[in-house]
């Protein structure tokens, strides 16, 4: 089988990759290299912005299957420019849905959810609160009668690969970086509940459905986590860590709890790292000196964008 990965280049593109690897399928990164200067992993690479139709379509039927992980990711990152956000997360995938007939799997986001008190299903109300999760909703809607395959991920945290930039701008990530370099945590609120997947367990759900007949729209997580529970399990692993609880007069909107009985019973999803794994991968690295600043606006998408490659979004 022959599969396309658009977006392969980046944070759980590395993961996906990594995996594709280890079978028997060939497999091809098409990517604009928006965070990064070069892509050197050893695999077969197309350097493209998925904008440019005429090349997209050309790799599109070379293509059994299309893993779609090309996006602006992130609230903030994608309210710098609401128009090129819609243009990316949601234009594009409408026209995919058009221009290709095979398999399609699609990254979205329990972001579409919003703001609800009770554990969400994939029958639960949409609430969008923000240009990203509205935009991935929007485009979830043009894959109802693909063959298509929908993950709304929860928020991913860990190490990808080896290449990958890591992302710190995720919050056991962002967490894990702050304890380790300043000592300290404050925790704004700390009730409101986030659910996690680590990166590495999202490709596996992405690798294991290439061939499958299951469609439609699947959560993914491993554990629904409120950021207070999830402070001390970064100070489990650095116990000299201040905790810092700031009070908030409103709780972050984003605030939801998801249920992946779905995903569990269609295609047996078992997500095999916890949080704590994720710090502990993250806190060798740091530990070994492998980022030399962590400080670096290329770790975080909305601070990398806003700062110096706005640019990029733009069409050459």
């Amino acid at each position: 089988m022959k599969v396309l990965v658009v977006g392969g280049a980046g944070y759980l593109g590395g993961a996906v990759t990594d995996l594709l690897a280890q079978t028997d399928h060939k497999f091809r990164v098409y990517d604009a290299l928006l965070y990064e200067d070069a892509y050197l992993k050893k695999v077969d690479f197309v350097y493209g912005d998925i904008r440019d139709r005429k090349k997209l379509l050309t790799n599109l039927r070379w293509a059994d299957v299309v893993v779609f992980l090309a996006a602006l990711v992130g609230d903030g990152a994608c309210a710098i420019n609401p128009d090129i956000s819609t243009e990316l997360n949601h234009l594009a995938v409408a026209w995919l849905a058009e221009n290709f007939d095979g398999r399609i799997i699609f990254m979205s986001t329990c972001s579409v959810y919003g703001a609800q008190d009770e554990i969400l299903n994939e029958k639960s109300p949409i609430n969008p609160l923000s240009v990203y999760a509205v935009t991935k909703f929007a485009a979830e809607v043009h894959l109802k009668n693909k063959d298509a395959i929908i993950f709304r991920l929860g928020t991913l945290f860990g190490v990808s690969d080896e290449f990958s930039r890591i992302r710190l701008d995720l919050v056991v990530n962002t967490m894990t970086a702050k304890a380790y370099s300043e000592g300290e945590l404050k925790v704004f609120g700390g009730t409101q509940y986030r659910p996690l997947l680590h990166v590495k367990d999202a490709a596996q759900a992405i690798v294991d459905n290439l061939e499958t007949k299951h469609k439609g729209i699947y959560n993914l997580h491993k554990i629904n986590i409120k950021i207070s529970d999830l402070a001390e399990e970064v100070k489990k692993q650095f116990p000299k860590v201040k905790i810092e609880k700031v009070k908030m007069k409103f709780e972050d909107s984003r605030n939801y709890r998801v249920s992946s009985d779905l995903a569990k019973k269609t295609f047996g999803f078992n997500p095999q790292y916890s949080p704590s794994d994720g710090i502990k991968e993250l806190k060798k690295i740091l530990e070994e000196g492998r980022i030399r600043d962590l400080n670096s606006p290329r770790y975080t998408n909305q601070m990398f964008l806003t700062q110096f490659n706005t640019h990029k979004l733009c069409k050459e």
